[in-house]
């Protein structure tokens, strides 16, 4: 059976400039939070990055309600960037998740009041496991505060919602903290883009961390002609090669040129009498060329930098093909 539920509020739509008001006033709010919040950086929080930096385990983060879906952020943070860490839930943990820890893991609870009735339960197990603690609280005279052997001040004076209840600026500050807590970490281990690649090997980031010249101008096909060839020679190898380009070499496979199809069409506009015309009389000097081990995000930033469609790909000095910006393109990396 269904019971009707009573409700002491009102629905009444705000005009326009209504919301645009209290949507900026949590904006302001909130990025007051997180202003504060440098000033409580300090040796504790030094000491937690510490903690997790030297612990032979894993850094297991805990909370309940909002904070639970913050501390599964932290933790989605923490693993993509060097610092292995799970999520366990606080109420699930008395409940028999709290055999995921381990001895040598490090324990970090997130609360902005640190009293909840789970977290009163939780700490006391976890002392007796004898598994560090690192509190994250906005009361830090709070009970766990005064149990953990960490304090992270996550202080929020007032919540952005206006009846002082919905976790709004508390759930910011420990979302901003926990960033810190990662980049620290990140920081103090030497973590490289290389490092994050391994973690991030899909989608359009993998790609850009990755991905190398190597692995798409061998898909295309390899204009060339040589210095005297004639026009004709040049427009049909254009034309094969479907790449809007040939280069030029000399007779030691050396690159002295590129022909675009910009410089075709500014040859017969200027010239008359292209018939004894060779791709030494219209190629481009000196193109920009880009070596097969670079990153491919890189061959795209040059050629925008350029304003061109392709790059001559070298291998140890020599032509090896060529890369369109489309193959770029086509990979989503940009």
């Amino acid at each position: 059976m269904w019971i009707a539920l009573s409700t002491s509020y009102s629905n009444k739509m705000k005009s326009k400039e209504e919301i645009i008001r209290i949507a900026s006033d949590v904006i302001e709010q909130e990025t007051n939070t997180i202003s504060y919040l440098k000033n409580l950086i300090d040796n504790e929080f030094a000491k937690a990055v510490e903690l997790i930096f030297n612990s032979k385990g894993r850094l297991v983060v805990t909370g309940i309600g909002k904070s639970a879906i913050i501390a599964q952020k932290i933790v989605a943070t923490m693993n993509s960037t060097g610092t292995p860490a799970l999520f366990m839930h606080a109420a699930d943990a008395i409940h028999g998740d709290l055999g995921m820890i381990q001895d040598n893991d490090v324990v970090m609870l997130l609360s902005r009041s640190g009293s909840t009735p789970e977290i009163k339960v939780l700490v006391p197990i976890l002392k007796i496991r004898r598994n560090k603690m690192i509190a994250m609280v906005s009361d830090t005279q709070s009970y766990l505060a005064q149990q953990a052997d960490i304090v992270i001040n996550a202080f929020a004076a007032h919540e952005a919602c206006p009846n002082n209840l919905a976790p709004t600026s508390s759930t910011t500050a420990q979302l901003v903290m926990g960033d810190a807590l990662a980049v620290a970490l990140l920081e103090c281990r030497g973590f490289t883009p290389a490092d994050f690649a391994k973690y991030h090997p899909g989608g359009a980031l993998g790609k850009k961390l990755y991905m190398r010249v190597s692995d798409l101008y061998v898909n295309n096909e390899k204009p060339q002609v040589q210095a005297t060839d004639n026009i004709k020679r040049v427009i049909m190898e254009m034309t094969s090669k479907r790449l809007g380009a040939t280069v030029v070499l000399d007779s030691n496979s050396n690159l002295l040129g590129i022909i675009t199809d910009g410089d075709l069409r500014r040859m017969l506009v200027s010239e008359r009498n292209i018939n004894n015309l060779t791709a030494q009389d219209i190629m481009s000097k000196k193109p920009k060329t880009i070596d097969e081990n670079e990153m491919a995000v890189n061959a795209f930033h040059l050629m925008e930098q350029n304003h061109i469609t392709q790059l001559v790909v070298l291998q140890d000095g020599k032509y090896a093909g060529i890369i369109h910006i489309h193959d770029i393109l086509q990979e989503g990396i940009v």
